[in-house]
C-alpha cells in the first residue's frame, strides 16, 4: 500500500498516475469548477457557437480548430482533455479525465461513449479506504468511435481505427482495423487507398 504521506498533493499522486484520494479540498475545487463550467456549455443555445467555443476552451486543456462537441458533456477535470482539430463529438460524451485524455485530429465520436480514465484497486481494503488512480487514453488521427463505445483506461487507439457501436475497448487496437464487440476485438484491416 502507497502511503498518503509522501510529501506530494493528491492532485500531484493523481497527475502521477498513482494512487490518490479524490475526496481532497484542492481537487473537488478543480471538479467544481469544471462542473460550473460543463452547467454553463450544457445550456447554450445551438444559436451561440462562439459561447459554446468560449467556453469549451476555457474548460479543456486545448481544443483544436474546427472541432466541436454537441452537449450534454460531462468531464472530471477537463483540463486534461486535449482534442484535435476538426473533430466531432456528438450528443452524451462523458470523458472522466483523471488522466490525460488525448483526441486526434478529424476523430468522429458518436452519440453517449465513456472514455474512462479512473482505475480502482482489485484489493478491497485499499477500495474501502477510498484510494483510487487513473490509466490516460490516446485516440489518434481520423479514428471513428461509433455510438455507446466505452473505452477503459490505459487504452491506445491507433490512427483510422473504427470501433463499432457499443463496444467496449479493455486493451489497445492498432491503426487501420475494425474492432467490435465486449470486449473489443478486431475484426478485419482497413486496406488504405495508397494511390
Amino acid at each position: 500500500m502507497e502511503s498518503d504521506f509522501d510529501g506530494r498533493s493528491m492532485r500531484e499522486r493523481m497527475l502521477a498516475g498513482d494512487l490518490y484520494i479524490a475526496d481532497d479540498p484542492e481537487l473537488a475545487e478543480h471538479m467544481l469548477r469544471a462542473m460550473d463550467l460543463v452547467e454553463a456549455f450544457n445550456a447554450t443555445s445551438a444559436r451561440d457557437p462562439r459561447e459554446r467555443r468560449r467556453l469549451l476552451t476555457e474548460l479543456l486543456g486545448a481544443v483544436g480548430e474546427g472541432t466541436e462537441i454537441r452537449p450534454p458533456l460531462r468531464v472530471d477535470y477537463g483540463g486534461n482533455i486535449r482534442i484535435g482539430a476538426r473533430s466531432f463529438a456528438n450528443f452524451g460524451l462523458v470523458a472522466l479525465d483523471v488522466a490525460s485524455i488525448t483526441i486526434g485530429n478529424d476523430v468522429q465520436i458518436g452519440s453517449y461513449v465513456q472514455l474512462m480514465t479512473p482505475t480502482h484497486p482489485v484489493d478491497p481494503e485499499l477500495r474501502r479506504a477510498k484510494w483510487e488512480a487513473a490509466k490516460p487514453i490516446t485516440i489518434g488521427d481520423n479514428v471513428w468511435l461509433g455510438s455507446g463505445a466505452i473505452i477503459l483506461a490505459g487504452v491506445t487507439i491507433g490512427e483510422n481505427t473504427v470501433v463499432g457501436a457499443g463496444a467496449v475497448v479493455t486493451r489497445d487496437l492498432p491503426a487501420n482495423v475494425v474492432a467490435v464487440g465486449n470486449p473489443a476485438r478486431v475484426i478485419r484491416t482497413i486496406e488504405l487507398d495508397t494511390a
